[in-house]
């Protein structure tokens, strides 16, 4: 028998102790693993989960987890990046195995909790910190250690992809949306993580970390978020045959590794292009493997605790063999490539100005962009006000970022443009 302790008993907490519950007869079958769920700590343990417990599994101390002789794995699910690191420096000091969905942390501490697991023989699984119940981690550790990761692009965030998944199929502004997603449960009461691509840059700093074998954090991270995406904007991608994404994208190109998070345009021909509500879909290319998708529910109680569980599996079997201290940590064997700037990132864009209506004004534009060497593919204007601002779409092909931030910062000057330029970049082949 192999003895579990959970520290956090929230929404993936109480998933992850009904899935151990419930299910223990179907995995000791599965697997020839009998797991004992002994000990959950959490502060508020009077509280109805919906779940019935064996008696003395609750406590509010954690340390008890930590102490406690019997307990091989701990759980943490508090989330945080204060509580939550002494927690599981605590148990992998004390000889314990560790589960976590806690990306935050990973991506903040994660080469002080690998070296301290490596140090002490010790396993991380982090299987539910990305994606949800998609078993991506264990993708690119296991199944795709063969190739060399060319490129991820990700939608890891359900609230933001519910979001523009509102907004496209009901014309609805950016803040009726996160109410109603606030009032379903899908965006918390402070979204700021979430709208803002916080979250997103955390678990791609985790995906890039494992696609390249080496450590890089949430501050390696260009990230921009969504609350200034407008109603006007995606109805103009698609128009122009793009749906738009808050996309993480990571991508080596001769040496060096691209990491951002940023609303997208993708081409709706494409297979991510049609993931929509609260889902998650992660994008990999590999050198011999090509292309991959991998789609599923991204949180929520049983998807999130069905990875904490196969991870609980993986390491109780490392156990039984008497073969852990190697198999889940970190995988980061390699100095960090050399990040990219965005200065020198290249893309397709979009932009819109709102432009007077009068002769030479597309002209005055286009000579600008071209001075920068971007070169327009198609152009959108609106309803013609004579003397008035209008909308004016431009769709460019690839560029280098540095050029078009010098391009839109002297077309924002002009006295025919009204306010700033907005600009979103756009991912797919120039011919589509």
């Amino acid at each position: 028998m192999i003895h579990v302790g959970i520290v956090g008993f929230g929404t993936v907490g109480t998933g992850t102790a009904r899935i151990l519950l419930e299910n223990r007869t179907v995995i000791r079958e599965r697997t020839g693993l009998d797991l004992n769920l002994k000990k959950i700590a959490d502060l508020d343990i009077k509280r109805n989960r919906g779940l019935r417990l064996p008696k003395g599994v609750l406590t509010t101390k954690a340390g008890e987890l930590i102490n406690d002789p019997d307990i091989q794995i701990i759980v943490e699910l508090v989330g945080g990046t204060t509580f939550a690191r002494d927690i599981m420096l605590g148990a992998l000091k004390a000889g314990k195995h560790v589960v976590t969905a806690n990306k935050a942390l990973l991506a903040t501490y994660g080469g002080e909790i690998f070296r301290t697991a490596k140090k002490h023989k010790v396993d991380v699984g982090f299987e539910a910190s990305v994606g949800g119940g998609i078993p991506i981690i264990k993708v690119l550790r296991e199944g795709l250690v063969a190739n060399r990761i060319q490129a991820i692009y990700g939608i890891i965030n359900g609230t933001t992809n519910y979001i523009l998944t509102k907004m496209t199929d009901e014309k609805a502004e950016f803040s009726e949306v996160l109410k109603e997603a606030q009032k379903l449960g899908y965006a918390e009461a402070d979204p700021t993580y979430d709208i803002e691509g916080t979250d997103s840059a955390h678990k791609l700093s985790i995906l890039a970390s494992l696609a390249y074998g080496a450590s890089y954090s949430i501050k390696d991270v260009y990230t921009e978020g969504i609350s200034w995406i407008s109603p006007m904007d995606i109805e103009f991608a698609r128009e122009l045959g793009y749906k738009l994404k808050l996309l993480a994208i990571t991508k080596e190109t001769d040496g060096r590794v691209e990491l951002r998070v940023h609303p997208t345009m993708v081409p709706e021909g494409y297979l991510i292009s049609k993931v929509d509500g609260v889902y998650n879909a992660i994008y990999v290319e590999g050198d011999a493997v090509g292309s991959t998708l991998y789609y599923g529910r991204g949180a929520g109680d049983m998807p999130t605790g069905s990875a904490v569980v196969g991870d609980i599996v993986d390491i109780a079997k490392n156990i039984a063999c008497g073969s852990t201290g190697n198999a889940l940590t970190g995988s980061v064997t390699v100095k960090p490539k050399n990040l990219m700037k965005m200065d020198d990132v290249i893309s397709m864009y979009y932009f819109r100005f709102s432009a007077l209506d009068r002769p030479g004004v597309l002209s005055k534009i286009s000579g600008i962009l071209g001075k920068y060497n971007i070169s327009i593919i198609s152009v959108i204007q609106k309803a013609r006000q004579i003397g008035k601002a209008v909308p004016l779409v431009v769709l460019t092909h690839l560029a280098r970022e540095r050029d078009v931030i010098k391009a839109l910062r002297e077309i924002n000057r002009l006295p025919v443009v009204a306010g700033k330029a907005v600009c979103i970049r756009v991912e797919g082949k120039e011919t589509e």
